[in-house]
């Protein structure tokens, strides 16, 4: 049974990640937000949330979308959080950071740009634009007006033998970590996917053992660079890659989920829908409209979803690419916006 909801202060939610705008301007063949996103986050909503993050112990803001960038306001409202002791976390295409790259490196603390290919051709297929250079730009730009830039790439069939040259491009644009992730085939509404899920991005059951050697030869060659973290992941969390691709095609389960980013975040779209991941859409009384952030997640939707989160009985978290944990030790003030449970 659940607790009886618990005055905003009772709660802390660390971390908050805003989707500045449904549009985008890349036309990446594995998400729709570019074909059907038309919303964006209003400076205002922006604005009147500060208080209600204040109450809430938010320490960090991660700007999202879509692509934040093209939304008319976005230096705007990462100024009024700066102005608020927020941390701010970028996640971008990169096809507008060279123009921004001085501002971002004094408004943000973290710069992450999505980057799947690492030739001009590739990622034209990838994200269906002609945009590499542009992008690489970007990245230097950034990188040498002082912001700590990342490389975000999401890996599938098309660019899969291009892990370790991923590698070598992201120390050679001045970036400092590269990450890598599988591409969602599993969850049909991912990315604002309106068409189901795209299981031909995923490898064939004879490109898995090559995906297999190619990881293993970044673990034999690459060990100092796990070891500092400019490559993300470990070598351990690199081989899940794999097994999720044999899972998809059937030759095995997925690999274990260890998530609790429900427990210490949340996700508000560009229509004030406050959701507990990027993957989970929030039930649809969880609206900043009616009657603020600490309501939305108190509400008894929000907390029961929350509940079949904790209890591994959500669908989405069995295929998910992108899981998240903190430890409870790392967390002086860990959140509590549920009843103590078991972990999922």
């Amino acid at each position: 049974m659940l607790d009886p909801i618990r005055p905003a202060a009772a709660a802390r939610l660390p971390l908050v990640t805003l989707y500045l705008s449904e549009r985008c301007n890349s036309r990446c063949i594995s998400c729709d937000y570019w074909r059907h996103g038309r919303q964006d986050l209003d400076a205002a909503t922006v604005r009147a949330l500060l208080p209600q993050l204040a109450s809430l112990g938010t320490e960090t803001v991660l700007l999202s979308g879509g692509e934040p960038l093209v939304h008319p306001q976005w230096l705007q409202i990462a100024e009024l959080l700066r102005g608020a002791g927020l941390r701010l976390w970028l996640l971008t295409s990169g096809l507008s950071l060279a123009k921004h790259a001085r501002a971002a490196a004094q408004l943000f603390d973290s710069v992450t740009v999505s980057l799947d290919g690492t030739d001009a051709a590739t990622y034209a297929a990838i994200r269906g634009l002609d945009a590499f250079e542009n992008v690489c730009s970007g990245i230097r730009a950034a990188a040498t007006a002082g912001a700590a830039v990342g490389v975000r790439v999401t890996v599938q069939r098309r660019n899969f033998r291009q892990l370790p040259r991923f590698v070598t491009l992201t120390g050679e644009l001045g970036a400092r970590q590269v990450s890598f992730l599988a591409v969602d085939v599993a969850n049909p509404h991912a990315f604002a996917r309106r068409d189901g899920a795209l299981t031909d991005l995923a490898l064939t059951p004879a490109e898995v053992p090559e995906l297999e050697q190619i990881v293993a030869g970044l673990e034999r060659g690459s060990a100092a660079l796990f070891r500092t973290r400019f490559i993300a992941e470990s070598p351990r969390r690199l081989r899940h890659l794999v097994r999720y691709f044999a899972a998809v095609c059937g030759a095995g389960a997925y690999p274990p989920v260890r998530c609790n980013a429900p427990e210490f975040s949340a996700v508000i779209d560009a229509h004030g829908q406050v959701s507990p991941c990027f993957f989970i859409r929030g039930p649809a009384e969880a609206q900043l409209a009616r009657g603020g952030l600490a309501q939305a997640l108190g509400s008894r939707a929000a907390r029961l979803q929350r509940e079949q989160i904790r209890a591994g009985a959500a669908p989405e978290c069995r295929t998910c690419v992108c899981s998240l944990w903190r430890e409870p030790a790392a967390q002086p003030t860990p959140v509590r916006l549920l009843p103590e449970a078991a972990h999922v």
